[in-house]
């Protein structure tokens, strides 16, 4: 792989320890803030759902560049897009679930 002026980067310096201690540091926090948001009842149930929602995608995400290094093949970047992809259908059949569970219980019959 080919670093910013041109020189051949070598394995070991794309997988550095501090770019593990970063993300682990990041998914520490990000679990450390949804933790606390569902256990203080902080706000009211719909935009904490969201809010938790948005904070695990953002988890995906770190763990996805961090730890399972999505951008450093050398093939074609089409596995991103179809990542992508697959995430924005994670999140709307998530969010259309809760969505149903929630219409579910304001319909009288």
């Amino acid at each position: 792989m080919s670093g910013m002026n041109g020189t051949v980067q070598s394995r070991s310096e794309r997988h550095s320890p501090k770019l593990y201690i970063i993300g682990y540091a990041a998914s520490l926090v990000l679990t450390a803030i949804s933790f606390v948001l569902a256990l203080t009842h902080s706000m009211h149930v719909g935009p904490l759902v969201v809010l938790l929602t948005v904070l695990a995608g953002l988890q995906i995400i770190v763990q996805l560049f961090f730890f399972m290094h999505v951008t450093e093949s050398e093939g074609p970047p089409y596995h991103v897009v179809l990542l992508t992809l697959g995430l924005i259908f994670t999140f709307a059949v998530a969010l259309m679930s809760v969505w149903i569970m929630a219409f579910g219980t304001n319909v009288s019959y």
